[in-house]
C-alpha cells in the first residue's frame, strides 16, 4: 500500500459517521491482507472477576453466526487463550504464541477447550490486537482471523511487511468506534427516555423536567424507570452513567 493510499484510508476512517460504515470499510481493508474474519469487542464495565454483561459489550464481527453464537453466546470468549493475553497486555500478538503454549501443554483445560473449538471452526491462524486504555474498567481488542488454508508462517510474513499499518489503522478504527453510538437491542432507549436522562445529566429535577416537557412528574418518573429497566440498572445515576458509556445520550439527532 502506498503512503498516499494509507493516508486516504486513515482519513476515511476518521470521517465515518456510523459504526456500520466504519466496520464495513475496515473488514474490507483487512481482507486485502488476508484477514477475512474479524471480531472486535469493547467493554467499559470490566472488573477483576468479569468483563461485565455481554449485552453491554460493543461487538462487531463478520464471522459466521454459528461461530459467534457459541463463542459469545456460550461464553467461550472469556476462556480464550488470546483473550487472556489481551487482558494483560497491549499491542499485537501472533497466534503463534497460543500454538506454542498448546504444544508445550501450557494451556489450562478451559483454554484448551476454546482452542479446540476454534480449530474445529477453521479459526487457526491470525493476530490479536489489544488496545491501550486509561481506565481499569475498559478493554478493547480485535482478533483478525486469516483465510482458511493460510498458515501462521504466512500470516507472520504478512505482518512483518504490513503489521504497522494494520495495527495503526485498527487503533484508529477502535478510537472512532468509541465516539459513535452503539445500540444493543436489549439496551436501546426510546427518544423520550434519552431526553429525560439528558435533562437529569444537566442537573434538572423531576419537577423541572416535567415543566420543560409539559408532562406530569409521574410521567417523567415512568420514563426514567423504563430507562433503568432497559439498561438493567437500579438507580437513575447508574442509568445516566451507562447510557453515557454506550453513547446513547446527547446524540446529535436526539
Amino acid at each position: 500500500m502506498t503512503p498516499d493510499a494509507s493516508l486516504d484510508y486513515i482519513e476515511a476512517l476518521t470521517e465515518a459517521r456510523s459504526q456500520e460504515t466504519l466496520w464495513s470499510m475496515h473488514t474490507e481493508m483487512m481482507a486485502t491482507f488476508g484477514f477475512d474474519r474479524l471480531i472486535y469487542g469493547y467493554t467499559g464495565f470490566r472488573t477483576d472477576a468479569s468483563l461485565g454483561d455481554v449485552d453491554d459489550f460493543t461487538i462487531l464481527s463478520n464471522h459466521d453466526p454459528a461461530y459467534l453464537n457459541a463463542f459469545l453466546g456460550d461464553g467461550l470468549y472469556f476462556n480464550g487463550p488470546m483473550m487472556h493475553w489481551c487482558l494483560h497486555n497491549t499491542g499485537a500478538c501472533s497466534w503463534r504464541w497460543m500454538a506454542e503454549r498448546r504444544a508445550a501443554g501450557a494451556l489450562s483445560p478451559t483454554e484448551l477447550a476454546v482452542s479446540d473449538f476454534n480449530l474445529s471452526m477453521g479459526v487457526t491462524a491470525g493476530y490479536s490486537i489489544s488496545f491501550p486504555t486509561v481506565s481499569s474498567r475498559a478493554k478493547g481488542a480485535l482478533a483478525l482471523t486469516a483465510r482458511l488454508g493460510m498458515t501462521q508462517d504466512e500470516v507472520d510474513e504478512i505482518w512483518q511487511e504490513h503489521g504497522r499499518f494494520i495495527e495503526l489503522s485498527s487503533q484508529i478504527a477502535h478510537l472512532k468506534i468509541l465516539s459513535l453510538p452503539y445500540e444493543h437491542p436489549r439496551r436501546a432507549l426510546t427518544g423520550r427516555q434519552r431526553e429525560v436522562l439528558e435533562w437529569v445529566g444537566d442537573g434538572k429535577t423531576i419537577q423541572d423536567i416535567a415543566t420543560l416537557l409539559d408532562r406530569t412528574p409521574a410521567t417523567v418518573e415512568k420514563h426514567l424507570r423504563l430507562a433503568r429497566e432497559a439498561l438493567d440498572v437500579e438507580t437513575t445515576a447508574q442509568a445516566l452513567l451507562k447510557a453515557s458509556f454506550l453513547k446513547q445520550i446527547y446524540k446529535p439527532e436526539s
